[in-house]
């Protein structure tokens, strides 16, 4: 008897949502491939980007880390981040370990390949590109900022972000997933710095505009100072138009929980405050719309809730397979 395929879902983003959500959907019967950002030029990952000419591994090292199956010392190990040793503190050992595995053999797809056989990983991890990409944001003054860990501290508002090199090629493996897909997921993930740094590689946005599956942004649920200041969902999704030329979504999942006074206060002193679900702005877009509680607590720090979110996308990649008649 012939074994039925499993759906196929791709997913683009990049930074700690990403990584919370797929450890939700890594436990429904889906083929997953992760899409990461290859933007990041901060701390321990900007350091081996650097100093090896590598692509920056802290985004994939985490997604690797959600999407593993191994007892919780192994993916510990991993994640284990140095605080002393001359040269080694701030270093993360799965960052050591990707860029040493790129050094063995001679590419970080491979080294990626190669990890995700070790640890287990449930679905493929792929990077939007096989280099470093830098991202730069053209302010509205005019002015540009270089440096995807420098953006959100320029007290400046953003018109568009864009990448160099501008000879990127994506690889070939991502391509093919997102013609693939059952669904397409974006986010979520800090909008400028960690979504469009994906879609603004060459080919790789256009493949998602001319994907038949069905695209569903799920949105943050707090704006980010230096990125989102004041943005409302439909704002998320006019900037990805605009950065796109197109509209090219056809749901958005947004959070209509209140947030507790307490929370919000914490927020408020780093700028956030929660997304405004503008639902007449959002349909006027043409966007179906997927709302409800969504979050969790975690230390007074918001988060999507990964089992409510995956149990969302497993029913909606489920639906549109029964309607193509997969």
């Amino acid at each position: 008897m012939k074994k039925a395929k499993q759906p196929r879902i791709v997913i683009i983003g990049g930074g700690t949502g990403l990584s919370v959500l797929l450890r939700g959907l890594k436990k429904y019967p889906l083929d997953i491939t992760a899409i990461v950002t290859v933007a990041d030029d901060g701390g321990s990952s900007g350091r081996l980007r650097d100093e090896m000419d590598i692509p920056p591994p802290g985004d994939i090292r985490n997604v690797i880390a959600a999407l593993s199956d191994v007892e919780p010392l192994v993916e510990e190990l991993f994640q284990h981040r140095f605080k002393n040793g001359s040269g080694l503190s701030g270093h993360s050992l799965g960052n050591l370990i990707l860029a040493a595995m790129t050094t063995i053999t001679g590419d970080f797809v491979h080294a990626i390949s190669e990890m995700s056989k070790v640890l287990n990983v449930r679905g493929r991890v792929l990077p939007a590109a096989n280099r470093s990409v830098i991202l730069h944001a053209e302010m509205e003054d005019g002015t540009v900022v270089s440096g995807e860990s420098k953006i959100p501290y320029s007290g400046k508002e953003i018109k568009r972000v864009f990448l160099t090199p501008q000879d990127i090629e994506p690889v070939n493996e991502t391509l093919s997933a997102i013609r693939e897909a059952d669904l397409i997921i974006i986010g979520p993930g800090s909008l400028y710095t960690s979504i469009l740094p994906n879609l603004l590689v060459p080919k790789i946005g256009e493949e998602v505009i001319k994907a038949k599956a069905k695209k569903v942004y799920i949105c943050n649920v707090m704006t980010q100072a230096g990125e989102t200041l004041n943005y409302t969902a439909s704002d998320h999704v006019k900037a990805l138009y605009q950065h796109m030329n197109t509209s090219f979504l056809d749901m958005i999942l947004v959070n209509d929980e209140g947030i507790p006074d307490k929370i919000k206060a914490k927020y408020a002193k780093e700028l956030a405050q929660s997304v405004d679900y503008d639902l007449q702005r959002l349909s006027e877009l043409g966007l179906e719309i997927i709302h409800g509680n969504i979050i969790s607590y975690e230390d007074e720090v918001i988060r999507h809730d990964t089992s409510k979110v995956a149990s969302i996308l497993y029913k909606l990649v489920d639906s549109a397979r029964v309607l193509e008649g997969n």
